[in-house]
């Protein structure tokens, strides 16, 4: 049991890194203007979500009356998954 659950955490890894990397690619790929205002709608999006758990942090800090503690890893995985479930959003309104 233990050792299906490391297996199906390295998965989970491998995806988050592949979610990453397909993020900055889909950033930095031409495209007509169509996919740009897709990337561009996208990153919108995916900017107040990181500003909006920033934010929460803070707040949450305050409250506590503790040092804000952002893990890299964790605020990372979470923009790529929030970027990747919009673009198939934007994707599938406009026509990707």
């Amino acid at each position: 049991m233990e050792q299906a659950m490391l297996i199906a955490f390295a998965v989970f890894l491998l995806v988050l890194i592949f979610l990453d990397l397909a993020m900055v690619v889909s950033m930095l790929r031409p495209g007509d203007e169509r996919k740009q205002m897709i990337v561009w709608k996208t990153s919108a999006s995916t900017l107040l979500v990181t500003v909006l758990m920033l934010v929460f942090n803070v707040v949450e800090a305050l409250i506590k009356k503790e040092p804000a503690l952002v893990n890299p890893f964790i605020h990372l995985s979470v923009v790529a998954m929030v970027y990747f479930v919009t673009l198939l959003v934007e994707k599938k309104r406009y026509g990707g």
